[in-house]
């Protein structure tokens, strides 16, 4: 199985996962010509996936969904909530409700509630080859469903928000601060580095930190909220930061091991 995410922040999301010949997306928040182009780059095309998975209904995980569709031979899934909030916004969209888990190909999905302010906002759990990784962003505490999602997989995507006294002293209104401290908002640097230290106490092999603010953080300070809660383990983690606006590495999972590659082509 190999996983990449092609955008990651506040200003849209999308990850690519493969095995064999199955190729899914969690999210389209990011263009329709930006999505092709990333997948093309890989030697992927939209007609070759094989579903769409939404996370929730925000514009920053589905502002390229209504152009994209167009092109898709596949299910767009998503929990009744957020297909509601998708045909909504976009009518003439066929959204299918996901279910707790299918088989789609040669992948085994999962989805998870996350508490976020989006009624029906999930994260997933995909397993190819044996093997496992978990996307979890958008959430505003480290509820029990996700901590058990994070439970034996081998790569987690975290999100990591935002340093919490930038955002105070930052331009952000109270309303608008308050949202995203709230209990359903995003995830601070601590707190996402939590989730990182739980992962990789259950067996995680990598984490990448994901959908970074860009007024509110820096790569640096998520990375080493992380590296410093990873180091108590006492064993290697790698880390790494889902880059905002271009495709991230290549994560391979295979032979019950976690690595980059370089190489473009996929599975």
């Amino acid at each position: 199985m190999v996983v990449c995410t092609l955008a990651s922040g506040s200003k849209g999301n999308c990850l690519l996962a493969c095995c064999g010949q199955t190729y899914i997306l969690i999210d389209a928040g990011i263009s329709a010509r930006r999505i092709t182009r990333s997948l093309g780059d890989l030697g992927v095309s939209p007609e070759e996936l094989s579903a769409v998975f939404v996370t929730h209904g925000h514009s920053d995980h589905i502002a390229g969904l209504r152009v994209l569709s167009k092109r898709l031979r596949c299910p767009i899934r998503a929990t009744r909530q957020t297909g509601w909030a998708l045909q909504r916004r976009f009518p003439e969209l066929n959204v299918e409700e996901v279910r707790e888990e299918e088989q789609v190909g040669e992948l085994r999905v999962e989805c998870f509630p996350t508490p976020h302010d989006a009624p029906g906002s999930v994260g997933y759990r995909v397993t190819g080859d044996g093997m496992r990784f978990a996307l979890c962003t958008d959430l505003g505490h480290l509820s029990q469903p996700v901590r058990d999602a994070v439970r034996g997989i081998d790569l987690l995507i975290s999100e990591s928000n935002h340093d919490v006294e930038w955002l105070r002293s930052g331009p952000y209104p109270p309303f608008l601060q308050d949202r995203i401290l709230g209990l359903y908002g995003h995830l601070s640097n601590e707190e996402g580095a939590e989730l990182a230290r739980l992962a990789a106490a259950g067996g995680s092999q990598a984490v990448v930190l994901a959908h970074l603010s860009q007024e509110n953080n820096t790569p640096e300070r998520a990375r080493a909220a992380a590296a410093q809660a990873l180091e108590s383990l006492g064993r290697p983690v790698h880390l790494s930061v889902a880059p905002e606006q271009e495709r991230g590495p290549l994560f391979r999972l295979e032979n019950g091991t976690v690595s980059v590659v370089e190489e473009i082509a996929l599975c």
